[in-house]
Protein backbone atom coordinates (compact mmCIF):
# COMPACT_ATOMS: atom_id res chain seq x y z
CA UNK A 1 0.00 0.00 0.00
CA UNK A 2 1.11 3.43 -1.18
CA UNK A 3 2.13 5.64 1.96
CA UNK A 4 2.84 8.65 -0.03
CA UNK A 5 0.12 11.36 0.19
CA UNK A 6 -2.07 11.96 -3.20
CA UNK A 7 -4.28 14.69 -3.92
CA UNK A 8 -7.43 13.98 -5.71
CA UNK A 9 -10.57 15.83 -6.81
CA UNK A 10 -8.94 18.44 -9.48
CA UNK A 11 -11.44 17.89 -12.25
CA UNK A 12 -15.15 18.82 -11.99
CA UNK A 13 -17.81 17.22 -14.79
CA UNK A 14 -18.46 14.66 -16.36
CA UNK A 15 -18.96 15.81 -20.20
CA UNK A 16 -18.43 18.94 -19.69
CA UNK A 17 -15.08 18.71 -17.54
CA UNK A 18 -12.62 21.24 -16.22
CA UNK A 19 -9.20 20.48 -14.53
CA UNK A 20 -7.31 22.91 -12.54
CA UNK A 21 -4.08 23.19 -11.45
CA UNK A 22 -2.12 25.94 -9.41
CA UNK A 23 -1.19 27.17 -5.86
CA UNK A 24 -1.30 30.19 -3.89
CA UNK A 25 1.73 31.36 -4.79
CA UNK A 26 2.86 28.12 -7.20
CA UNK A 27 6.31 27.93 -7.98
CA UNK A 28 7.47 31.16 -5.85
CA UNK A 29 9.51 29.74 -2.73
CA UNK A 30 11.04 26.80 -5.27
CA UNK A 31 12.48 29.38 -7.45
CA UNK A 32 14.77 27.69 -10.04
CA UNK A 33 16.51 29.73 -12.82
CA UNK A 34 15.07 27.60 -15.78
CA UNK A 35 11.74 28.71 -14.36
CA UNK A 36 10.73 32.34 -16.12
CA UNK A 37 9.74 34.68 -13.93
CA UNK A 38 6.41 35.40 -15.48
CA UNK A 39 4.97 31.57 -14.59
CA UNK A 40 5.61 32.43 -10.73
CA UNK A 41 1.94 31.88 -9.32
CA UNK A 42 0.87 30.66 -12.43
CA UNK A 43 -2.26 28.39 -12.89
CA UNK A 44 -3.39 26.29 -15.78
CA UNK A 45 -7.30 25.16 -16.34
CA UNK A 46 -7.89 22.42 -19.31
CA UNK A 47 -11.90 22.44 -20.17
CA UNK A 48 -12.73 19.18 -22.46
CA UNK A 49 -16.11 18.86 -24.10
CA UNK A 50 -15.97 22.13 -25.88
CA UNK A 51 -17.70 22.00 -29.19
CA UNK A 52 -16.14 22.85 -32.25
CA UNK A 53 -17.06 26.79 -34.07
CA UNK A 54 -17.38 28.15 -30.71
CA UNK A 55 -15.96 32.24 -30.39
CA UNK A 56 -13.27 32.09 -27.19
CA UNK A 57 -10.67 35.09 -26.95
CA UNK A 58 -8.65 36.03 -24.54
CA UNK A 59 -10.92 39.22 -23.70
CA UNK A 60 -13.86 36.65 -23.26
CA UNK A 61 -12.22 34.94 -20.14
CA UNK A 62 -10.27 37.98 -19.15
CA UNK A 63 -13.43 39.86 -18.00
CA UNK A 64 -14.72 37.05 -15.89
CA UNK A 65 -10.85 37.05 -14.27
CA UNK A 66 -10.88 40.25 -13.61
CA UNK A 67 -14.64 40.28 -11.75
CA UNK A 68 -12.55 38.48 -8.89
CA UNK A 69 -9.07 40.16 -9.43
CA UNK A 70 -7.60 41.55 -5.91
CA UNK A 71 -6.80 45.17 -4.65
CA UNK A 72 -9.64 46.60 -6.98
CA UNK A 73 -11.23 48.32 -4.61
CA UNK A 74 -11.09 48.92 -0.38
CA UNK A 75 -13.14 46.17 0.62
CA UNK A 76 -10.66 43.59 -1.27
CA UNK A 77 -7.27 42.34 -0.64
CA UNK A 78 -4.36 44.73 -1.91
CA UNK A 79 -2.84 41.38 -3.17
CA UNK A 80 -1.54 42.27 -6.37
CA UNK A 81 -2.34 39.61 -9.00
CA UNK A 82 -2.96 40.70 -12.89
CA UNK A 83 -3.71 37.02 -14.04
CA UNK A 84 -3.34 37.80 -17.23
CA UNK A 85 -4.83 34.63 -19.24
CA UNK A 86 -3.09 32.74 -22.34
CA UNK A 87 -5.15 30.26 -24.75
CA UNK A 88 -3.03 27.90 -25.75
CA UNK A 89 -4.78 25.05 -27.02
CA UNK A 90 -8.20 24.45 -28.70
CA UNK A 91 -8.85 27.38 -30.52
CA UNK A 92 -7.68 28.52 -33.99
CA UNK A 93 -6.53 32.11 -35.10
CA UNK A 94 -9.71 32.96 -35.89
CA UNK A 95 -10.95 32.80 -32.31
CA UNK A 96 -13.20 29.66 -33.26
CA UNK A 97 -12.46 26.34 -31.02
CA UNK A 98 -11.92 23.28 -32.79
CA UNK A 99 -13.41 20.54 -30.73
CA UNK A 100 -10.35 19.68 -28.87
CA UNK A 101 -9.79 20.70 -25.14
CA UNK A 102 -9.43 24.39 -24.93
CA UNK A 103 -6.19 25.45 -22.80
CA UNK A 104 -5.48 28.57 -20.93
CA UNK A 105 -2.75 29.63 -18.41
CA UNK A 106 -2.94 32.74 -16.06
CA UNK A 107 0.42 34.77 -15.94
CA UNK A 108 2.10 33.88 -18.98
CA UNK A 109 3.57 37.05 -19.86
CA UNK A 110 6.58 38.52 -20.07
CA UNK A 111 4.96 42.00 -19.33
CA UNK A 112 2.45 41.25 -17.02
CA UNK A 113 3.79 38.51 -14.37
CA UNK A 114 2.86 37.62 -10.50
CA UNK A 115 3.21 41.29 -8.94
CA UNK A 116 2.87 39.19 -5.39
CA UNK A 117 5.07 36.39 -6.01
CA UNK A 118 7.94 37.98 -4.13
CA UNK A 119 10.42 36.68 -1.41
CA UNK A 120 9.56 38.99 1.23
CA UNK A 121 5.72 37.88 0.53
CA UNK A 122 6.89 34.45 0.76
CA UNK A 123 8.60 35.25 4.16
CA UNK A 124 5.66 36.29 5.98
CA UNK A 125 4.01 32.79 5.62
CA UNK A 126 7.94 30.78 6.07
CA UNK A 127 7.48 32.63 10.06
CA UNK A 128 4.50 30.58 11.04
CA UNK A 129 4.21 27.65 8.73
CA UNK A 130 4.64 25.15 11.10
CA UNK A 131 1.25 26.70 13.03
CA UNK A 132 -2.85 26.28 12.22
CA UNK A 133 -4.19 29.41 11.29
CA UNK A 134 -7.72 29.44 12.43
CA UNK A 135 -10.63 29.10 10.12
CA UNK A 136 -7.39 27.55 7.33
CA UNK A 137 -6.95 24.39 6.16
CA UNK A 138 -3.43 23.78 7.57
CA UNK A 139 -5.01 21.11 9.80
CA UNK A 140 -6.45 18.93 7.66
CA UNK A 141 -3.26 19.55 5.33
CA UNK A 142 -0.94 18.67 7.88
CA UNK A 143 -3.16 15.31 9.07
CA UNK A 144 -3.58 14.55 4.78
CA UNK A 145 0.25 15.59 3.41
CA UNK A 146 2.25 15.50 6.39
CA UNK A 147 5.54 17.42 6.46
CA UNK A 148 4.40 17.79 2.45
CA UNK A 149 1.81 20.21 2.62
CA UNK A 150 2.00 23.34 0.61
CA UNK A 151 2.57 26.32 3.41
CA UNK A 152 2.67 29.63 1.42
CA UNK A 153 -0.50 30.93 1.24
CA UNK A 154 -2.70 28.30 2.19
CA UNK A 155 -1.49 26.31 -1.44
CA UNK A 156 -4.00 24.33 -3.03
CA UNK A 157 -6.77 25.60 -0.50
CA UNK A 158 -6.06 29.09 -1.25
CA UNK A 159 -9.19 31.27 -2.99
CA UNK A 160 -6.24 31.87 -5.80
CA UNK A 161 -7.26 28.51 -7.24
CA UNK A 162 -10.82 29.94 -7.80
CA UNK A 163 -8.96 31.83 -10.79
CA UNK A 164 -8.85 28.12 -12.61
CA UNK A 165 -12.43 27.70 -11.82
CA UNK A 166 -13.67 31.31 -13.35
CA UNK A 167 -11.26 31.03 -16.62
CA UNK A 168 -13.48 27.34 -17.28
CA UNK A 169 -16.65 29.20 -16.25
CA UNK A 170 -15.88 31.57 -18.95
CA UNK A 171 -15.98 28.69 -21.97
CA UNK A 172 -19.08 27.55 -20.66
CA UNK A 173 -20.68 31.14 -20.39
CA UNK A 174 -19.65 31.09 -24.30
CA UNK A 175 -21.72 27.98 -25.00
CA UNK A 176 -24.47 28.77 -22.63
CA UNK A 177 -25.37 32.30 -24.09
CA UNK A 178 -25.54 30.53 -27.26
CA UNK A 179 -28.67 28.56 -25.64
CA UNK A 180 -29.92 31.60 -23.96
CA UNK A 181 -29.06 30.72 -21.09
CA UNK A 182 -27.91 33.80 -17.94
CA UNK A 183 -26.25 33.09 -14.70
CA UNK A 184 -25.74 36.07 -12.54
CA UNK A 185 -24.92 36.38 -8.71
CA UNK A 186 -24.82 39.24 -6.23
CA UNK A 187 -24.96 40.10 -2.53
CA UNK A 188 -28.07 39.81 -0.57
CA UNK A 189 -26.24 40.55 3.00
CA UNK A 190 -22.98 41.37 4.40
CA UNK A 191 -22.97 41.09 8.10
CA UNK A 192 -26.40 40.48 9.43
CA UNK A 193 -27.44 43.65 6.79
CA UNK A 194 -29.90 41.62 4.00
CA UNK A 195 -31.65 43.26 1.43
CA UNK A 196 -36.35 43.09 2.10
CA UNK A 197 -37.36 41.87 -0.29
CA UNK A 198 -37.22 39.46 -3.26
CA UNK A 199 -35.36 40.01 -6.11
CA UNK A 200 -36.33 40.12 -9.95
CA UNK A 201 -34.17 38.62 -12.19
CA UNK A 202 -34.08 42.08 -14.12
CA UNK A 203 -33.71 43.84 -11.13
CA UNK A 204 -30.86 42.02 -10.77
CA UNK A 205 -29.37 42.80 -14.46
CA UNK A 206 -30.16 46.57 -14.15
CA UNK A 207 -28.39 46.82 -10.91
CA UNK A 208 -25.46 44.17 -11.56
CA UNK A 209 -22.08 45.15 -10.56
CA UNK A 210 -23.36 49.12 -9.93
CA UNK A 211 -21.32 48.81 -6.74
CA UNK A 212 -17.99 47.12 -5.13
CA UNK A 213 -20.23 44.99 -3.43
CA UNK A 214 -22.62 44.30 -6.57
CA UNK A 215 -25.85 44.19 -4.20
CA UNK A 216 -28.70 45.45 -6.55
CA UNK A 217 -30.39 47.30 -3.42
CA UNK A 218 -28.44 50.40 -4.56
CA UNK A 219 -29.40 52.19 -1.04
CA UNK A 220 -28.18 49.05 0.97
CA UNK A 221 -24.79 48.64 -0.56
CA UNK A 222 -23.84 51.82 0.51
CA UNK A 223 -24.58 50.70 4.21
CA UNK A 224 -22.99 47.79 3.83
CA UNK A 225 -19.45 49.07 2.62
CA UNK A 226 -19.80 51.26 5.33
CA UNK A 227 -19.80 48.36 7.97
CA UNK A 228 -17.31 45.88 6.48
CA UNK A 229 -15.07 49.56 6.84
CA UNK A 230 -15.51 49.90 10.32
CA UNK A 231 -14.92 45.72 10.57
CA UNK A 232 -11.65 46.18 8.55
CA UNK A 233 -10.57 49.07 10.87
CA UNK A 234 -10.94 47.02 13.54
CA UNK A 235 -8.80 44.05 12.12
CA UNK A 236 -11.77 41.74 11.56
CA UNK A 237 -13.54 40.70 8.32
CA UNK A 238 -17.59 39.71 7.46
CA UNK A 239 -19.42 37.01 5.90
CA UNK A 240 -22.57 37.49 4.12
CA UNK A 241 -24.64 35.65 1.46
CA UNK A 242 -24.68 35.31 -2.55
CA UNK A 243 -27.78 34.97 -4.16
CA UNK A 244 -27.49 33.42 -7.38
CA UNK A 245 -30.30 32.94 -10.53
CA UNK A 246 -29.54 30.55 -13.46
CA UNK A 247 -32.12 32.43 -15.97
CA UNK A 248 -33.53 30.44 -19.27
CA UNK A 249 -32.74 27.04 -18.48
CA UNK A 250 -34.49 24.37 -19.52
CA UNK A 251 -36.82 21.94 -18.19
CA UNK A 252 -35.45 18.43 -17.89
CA UNK A 253 -31.78 18.36 -16.43
CA UNK A 254 -30.83 16.66 -13.48
CA UNK A 255 -31.76 13.07 -12.35
CA UNK A 256 -34.21 11.85 -9.61
CA UNK A 257 -31.93 10.60 -7.17
CA UNK A 258 -28.26 10.99 -6.92
CA UNK A 259 -28.07 13.31 -9.81
CA UNK A 260 -30.62 15.95 -8.77
CA UNK A 261 -30.02 19.10 -10.54
CA UNK A 262 -29.94 20.34 -7.17
CA UNK A 263 -27.28 17.97 -5.27
CA UNK A 264 -25.24 18.41 -8.70
CA UNK A 265 -25.02 22.38 -8.51
CA UNK A 266 -24.39 22.16 -4.41
CA UNK A 267 -21.50 19.85 -5.35
CA UNK A 268 -20.23 22.45 -8.04
CA UNK A 269 -20.87 25.59 -5.24
CA UNK A 270 -19.94 23.72 -1.97
CA UNK A 271 -16.75 23.05 -3.77
CA UNK A 272 -15.75 26.60 -3.57
CA UNK A 273 -13.73 26.96 -0.17
CA UNK A 274 -15.85 29.70 1.92
CA UNK A 275 -19.17 28.34 1.33
CA UNK A 276 -20.65 26.86 4.20
CA UNK A 277 -24.07 26.25 3.49
CA UNK A 278 -26.91 26.28 0.33
CA UNK A 279 -30.29 26.64 -0.29
CA UNK A 280 -32.66 26.36 -2.99
CA UNK A 281 -35.84 28.75 -3.78
CA UNK A 282 -37.81 28.66 -0.30
CA UNK A 283 -35.02 26.93 1.01
CA UNK A 284 -35.17 26.63 4.87
CA UNK A 285 -38.07 28.71 4.97
CA UNK A 286 -40.17 25.63 4.03
CA UNK A 287 -39.79 24.13 7.48
CA UNK A 288 -42.26 27.12 8.55
CA UNK A 289 -44.46 26.39 5.98
CA UNK A 290 -47.68 24.37 5.09
CA UNK A 291 -47.95 22.21 2.29
CA UNK A 292 -49.92 23.93 0.51
CA UNK A 293 -48.20 27.26 0.84
CA UNK A 294 -45.01 25.68 -0.25
CA UNK A 295 -46.71 23.55 -3.58
CA UNK A 296 -46.09 25.57 -6.74
CA UNK A 297 -49.15 25.80 -8.95
CA UNK A 298 -48.48 24.77 -12.11
CA UNK A 299 -50.78 26.51 -15.40
CA UNK A 300 -50.82 26.46 -18.97
CA UNK A 301 -49.36 29.90 -19.95
CA UNK A 302 -51.27 31.12 -22.72
CA UNK A 303 -48.37 32.42 -24.65
CA UNK A 304 -46.11 29.60 -25.17
CA UNK A 305 -48.72 27.10 -24.48
CA UNK A 306 -46.37 25.40 -21.90
CA UNK A 307 -46.45 24.40 -18.51
CA UNK A 308 -45.10 27.11 -15.87
CA UNK A 309 -45.67 28.02 -12.32
CA UNK A 310 -47.46 30.61 -10.22
CA UNK A 311 -44.70 30.46 -7.62
CA UNK A 312 -41.27 29.29 -7.43
CA UNK A 313 -40.44 27.79 -3.91
CA UNK A 314 -39.23 25.08 -5.61
CA UNK A 315 -36.15 27.74 -7.04
CA UNK A 316 -36.48 25.77 -10.08
CA UNK A 317 -36.04 22.13 -9.21
CA UNK A 318 -38.68 19.70 -8.14
CA UNK A 319 -37.69 16.25 -7.83
CA UNK A 320 -34.55 16.45 -9.38
CA UNK A 321 -35.17 17.95 -12.15
CA UNK A 322 -35.43 21.56 -13.90
CA UNK A 323 -38.86 22.95 -14.47
CA UNK A 324 -38.21 25.55 -17.12
CA UNK A 325 -38.34 28.39 -13.95
CA UNK A 326 -35.55 30.68 -12.94
CA UNK A 327 -33.24 28.32 -10.76
CA UNK A 328 -32.05 29.62 -7.60
CA UNK A 329 -30.37 29.40 -4.99
CA UNK A 330 -28.30 31.30 -2.04
CA UNK A 331 -25.30 30.66 -0.53
CA UNK A 332 -23.34 31.48 2.96
CA UNK A 333 -20.00 33.05 2.30
CA UNK A 334 -17.91 32.94 5.70
CA UNK A 335 -15.77 35.37 6.88
CA UNK A 336 -12.20 35.56 5.66
CA UNK A 337 -10.42 33.64 8.27
CA UNK A 338 -7.38 35.89 7.85
CA UNK A 339 -8.00 38.35 10.52
CA UNK A 340 -5.74 41.12 11.92
CA UNK A 341 -6.13 39.90 15.59
CA UNK A 342 -4.03 37.63 17.78
CA UNK A 343 -5.49 33.59 17.67
CA UNK A 344 -4.88 30.89 19.68
CA UNK A 345 -3.61 28.16 17.97
CA UNK A 346 -1.24 25.58 18.09
CA UNK A 347 2.46 25.10 16.78
CA UNK A 348 2.58 21.36 15.42
CA UNK A 349 6.31 20.70 14.82
CA UNK A 350 6.83 21.78 18.69
CA UNK A 351 3.33 20.36 19.90
CA UNK A 352 2.50 23.76 21.88
CA UNK A 353 0.21 26.51 22.30
CA UNK A 354 0.87 29.52 21.01
CA UNK A 355 -0.45 33.28 20.08
CA UNK A 356 -0.77 33.81 16.19
CA UNK A 357 0.69 37.13 15.67
CA UNK A 358 -1.66 39.73 13.48
CA UNK A 359 -2.23 39.51 9.46
CA UNK A 360 -2.43 42.29 7.81
CA UNK A 361 -2.62 41.81 4.40
CA UNK A 362 -6.37 39.60 3.61
CA UNK A 363 -9.81 40.37 2.10
CA UNK A 364 -12.21 41.96 5.13
CA UNK A 365 -14.66 40.23 2.79
CA UNK A 366 -15.00 37.93 0.32
CA UNK A 367 -18.49 39.02 -1.34
CA UNK A 368 -17.28 41.20 -4.07
CA UNK A 369 -14.59 38.78 -5.32
CA UNK A 370 -16.72 35.22 -4.52
CA UNK A 371 -20.05 36.13 -6.50
CA UNK A 372 -17.91 35.57 -10.14
CA UNK A 373 -16.62 32.28 -8.66
CA UNK A 374 -19.92 30.84 -8.08
CA UNK A 375 -21.23 31.70 -11.53
CA UNK A 376 -18.14 30.17 -12.92
CA UNK A 377 -19.42 26.86 -11.45
CA UNK A 378 -23.20 27.38 -11.90
CA UNK A 379 -22.58 27.34 -15.90
CA UNK A 380 -19.90 24.82 -15.42
CA UNK A 381 -22.75 22.22 -13.55
CA UNK A 382 -25.72 23.37 -15.59
CA UNK A 383 -23.60 22.70 -18.97
CA UNK A 384 -22.28 19.04 -18.07
CA UNK A 385 -26.62 18.27 -16.92
CA UNK A 386 -27.35 19.85 -20.70
CA UNK A 387 -25.16 17.71 -22.50
CA UNK A 388 -26.06 14.60 -20.16
CA UNK A 389 -29.79 15.04 -20.78
CA UNK A 390 -29.48 15.88 -24.68
CA UNK A 391 -27.30 12.54 -24.31
CA UNK A 392 -30.24 10.95 -22.93
CA UNK A 393 -33.06 12.19 -24.87
CA UNK A 394 -31.33 10.98 -28.14
CA UNK A 395 -31.53 7.74 -27.20
CA UNK A 396 -34.77 7.75 -24.77
CA UNK A 397 -37.02 7.02 -27.76
CA UNK A 398 -39.50 9.30 -25.68
CA UNK A 399 -42.45 10.92 -27.74
CA UNK A 400 -41.37 14.60 -28.53
CA UNK A 401 -45.14 15.70 -27.40
CA UNK A 402 -43.09 15.63 -23.60
CA UNK A 403 -40.71 17.32 -24.83
CA UNK A 404 -43.16 20.44 -25.89
CA UNK A 405 -45.00 21.07 -22.95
Amino acid sequence: MRKEPLMFGNTFGRLFRITCSGESYSGGFRKNPNIPQELYGGLITIVDGVPAGIKITSELVQAELDKRKPGQTPLDSPRKEKDRVYIFSGVMENDLTTGAPVGMIMNSCTSSPNNDIQDEHIDQYRGYKDEIRPGHAEYGFFKKYGEHADWVGAGRASGRETASRVAGGAVAKAILEKMGIDVVAYTIASHGLKVDHDLSYEEVKANYRKNEINCPDLALAEKMKEDVMKIKGAGDTAGGIIECIAHGVPAGLGEPVFDKMSALLAHAVCSIGAIKGIEFGAGFEVANMLGSQSNDAAYVDPETGKVRFKTNHAGGILGGITTWEDIRFRCAVKPTPTVSVPQHTVNVKEMKNVILSPITRRDPTLLPRIYPVIEAMTRCALLDAIYMAEAYWKVSGIDEKWLKI
